[in-house]
């Protein structure tokens, strides 16, 4: 921490701590003085009154925590509760920031007249082990200094309290939700970088395991084919039958894999007859049944839909792999501007929310300000939910 952020969080502790007395007076007199003119009826002035100095004494906090914790806080009310408690550790704070600079004061001020007088008294040391001789002014300075540190410490401490506090009751204000925003925006970015890297290596994976080998293993039998093409008689005539038959197959083989790593970069079936159908070709595909509710009202977004045919179809390939499962649901469902979906298996569990595939559909969704969970205890049941603004 800098030497000018420490000062302004000391600043905060020594302005918080008059604050907090002035506010937990208040809450000692105006709470119970609104619930006794309740009771009798005459609430109105004693509330007018006290809401207020309420408002006066909520403008001031916000006003210190922007000044000295660097902190924009919302515009929530508070209330008796919100005071009460930074009331108490404003205190409780500054009492022991005052403490502790009272006998910094002393110890520095009785070690520096030691070596003034010269005349500072020798100070033995006893630690396991240890034995050393020492003198009073240096103990003093050693003392002092550390006690600046606690003051530093203690300064940082209660300033994460106040930002937590303020966050709590009063809300972030606009400044601190662009702050948050920003920091979203940019490890979301990272996050699209990273996904769009794993889905080429996945690709290219693909295509060199499955597309490649096949197209390989294609050319040699056309090879051997035309090689024994030169010779006419009936036992080489049917061998190159056998050859071309043997091709044959493997090029069907080759189409249906070109077609599955087509189908695993993009279906085309999502843009021309959309989510539902697309969804009900991956359940197809699947070789644990699939059971899909589909609760929307109608087409979404199109990064949206893509966002959850992925989910969707990630969350099936994984527990189809890894979960033992032997059944499947996909639930879709549309609150308003808001569209969730929810895949759950009965599977083994134990998936780790780290992993790359998982990992891989969180930053998706992210990226779309959309929330990810993953709730998948040892034994199971799995359940893969994500959450997306569709307005």
């Amino acid at each position: 921490m800098s030497g000018n952020i420490a000062m302004r969080r000391v600043g905060g502790v020594v302005t918080g701590l008059l604050l907090g007395l002035a506010e937990l007076a208040f809450v000692c007199v105006a709470w119970p003085a609104t619930l006794l003119s309740r009771c009798r009826g005459r609430g109105g002035a004693v509330e007018r009154l006290a809401g207020r100095w309420l408002a006066r004494l909520l403008a001031a906090e916000r006003w210190r925590l922007r000044r000295w914790f660097d902190y924009e806080a919302g515009q929530g009310r508070g209330g008796y509760g919100y005071l009460a408690v930074r009331g108490l550790l404003g205190v409780v704070a500054g009492y022991g920031f005052a403490a502790a600079v009272f006998l910094t004061g002393l110890l520095l001020a009785g070690a520096v007249w030691d070596l003034v007088r010269g005349a500072s008294e020798p100070v033995r040391v006893m630690l396991p082990g240890v034995r050393v001789v020492t003198s009073g002014a240096a103990v003093g300075l050693t003392a002092a200094g550390l006690l600046i540190a606690l003051v530093v410490l203690e300064a940082t401490a209660v300033g994460a309290a106040e930002r937590w506090l303020a966050g709590r009751f009063l809300g972030p204000g606009e400044v601190e939700l662009m702050r948050r925003r920003i920091a979203e925006l940019t490890s979301t970015r990272a996050g699209i970088v990273r996904a769009v890297d794993d889905e080429r290596r996945r690709i290219e994976r693909d295509l060199h395991d499955g597309v490649q080998q096949r197209g390989v293993a294609l050319a040699m039998l056309l090879g051997r084919a035309r090689h024994e093409l030169v010779a006419d008689d009936d036992r080489t005539l049917r061998r190159t039958a056998e050859l071309v038959e043997e091709a044959y197959g493997e090029s069907r083989r080759l189409l249906d894999e070109l077609r599955s790593v087509a189908w695993r970069v993009y279906p085309t079936a999502l843009d021309e007859l959309g989510l539902e159908a697309a969804l009900a070709g991956a359940a197809e595909r699947s070789q644990v049944p699939v059971t899909i509710h589909h609760g929307l009202t109608g087409r979404l977004p199109s990064e949206v839909e893509t966002a959850i045919y992925f989910v969707v179809r990630e969350t099936i390939t994984n527990a189809v792999k890894h979960s033992g499962a032997d059944d499947i649901l996909v639930l879709l469902e549309q609150e308003g501007a808001t569209v969730s979906v929810s895949v759950s298996d009965n599977g083994r569990g134990g998936a780790d929310p780290a992993g790359g595939g998982l990992a891989g559909l969180a930053r998706r969704v992210l990226a779309l300000d959309g929330t990810f969970a993953v709730r998948s205890p040892e034994g199971g049941p799995t359940e893969v939910t994500a959450r997306l603004p569709c307005a």
